[in-house]
């Protein structure tokens, strides 16, 4: 039987770990983080699943510290496995694992190597993502590939969407490839990086909208962002304006010649964007309060003077 430790958290990590129990692999340790205050909690905990079935869990704040990696190395383990875990490992920790050290990744590499991958994707409005199982080197997301599961973004998929797709993704690529690469038989192809692409962590303040730009980029921006991640947002003279859904926009050509302004028209909340072209909002606050369809109209001009708003 197989020695694993495991390194994982989110749902990719709890579904990723079940995994490896469902095909027999000794988990000797879990790796995971501990929830933090002030992120929101809207994933599954890998501790707990730990829990239920009695692996021993560690939580530090440093999995590189000596300490940590001389505990790993008593376990004599075979295989490391990362999932989702958000530190990483360096050279003495990777080089502990008889049989290597391998990460599941939320893109096709070596597309959209880094952080935050799903909100990266959507941002740029790919068609197609997906989960991808390497071998970890010191260099982030830089190993070989074992396998891959694409899945479709749809037009007007937001990243907590993607994201479910992903999650299964990444349990139908391992659990596809696991019994060669416990038996010794599967083989890395490795990365062209330069055909690829890195990208860095993003922050809320990265959700501010330029209305100023495309409708289509303006759509990107607001799915990749919404809820339950911070969502995309426009400071205007009377508030915040929060943009939490919008659908796909057509070519249709709005009524302000392409100065940014938000309006309805038969009952729909509209954003005319940089290009001229009409984005329909499906779910915005203003001022902390929602505006609905029906109603946006009214509420704008009560708080405006106006049933239109520029924005900013």
């Amino acid at each position: 039987m197989s020695r694993a430790v495991v390194f994982a958290y989110h749902n990719v990590g709890v579904r990723c770990l079940s995994v490896l129990l469902a095909h027999g692999v000794d988990v000797v340790r879990v790796v995971t983080h501990a929830d933090s205050p002030t992120e929101t909690i809207w994933f599954d905990s890998v501790a707990e699943l730990a829990a239920r079935h009695d692996i021993p869990v560690i939580t530090p704040e440093d999995p590189n510290d000596p300490t940590i990696v001389a505990e790993l190395a008593a376990l004599q383990p075979d295989f490391f496995f990362s999932f989702y875990y958000r530190l990483m490992l360096k050279a003495p920790l990777l080089a502990l694992p008889k049989h290597g050290a391998f990460n599941m990744h939320g893109s096709l590499l070596p597309k959209y190597r880094g952080r935050v991958p799903v909100n990266w994707a959507v941002i740029h409005g790919e068609r197609e993502t997906g989960a991808s199982l390497h071998r970890m080197l010191e260099k982030p997301d830089a190993g070989g590939i074992l396998a891959q599961q694409a899945v479709p973004i749809l037009p007007d998929d937001t990243a907590f969407e993607v994201f479910n797709k992903i999650t299964l993704a990444a349990e139908m690529a391992l659990d596809r490839i696991l019994p060669d690469l416990l038996a010794g038989r599967a083989v890395a192809t490795e990365q062209n990086l330069a055909a690829g692409s890195y990208f860095g962590a993003r922050r809320a303040e990265d959700g501010r909208i330029d209305w100023n730009q495309p409708a289509a980029m303006v759509h990107n921006l607001i799915r990749a962002v919404a809820p339950p991640y911070p969502g995309a947002f426009s400071d205007t003279a009377k508030g915040r304006l929060k943009v939490l859904r919008s659908l796909h926009p057509t070519n249709e050509i709005g009524p302000y010649g392409g100065r940014p302004t938000l309006f309805v028209r038969s009952g729909h909340l509209y954003a005319e964007c940089g290009d001229g072209r009409l984005l329909r909002l499906l779910a915005v606050e203003l001022q902390g309060l929602p505006l609905t369809e029906c109603s946006a109209g009214d509420q704008i001009n009560a708080l405006f003077g106006t049933p239109a708003l520029s924005l900013p």
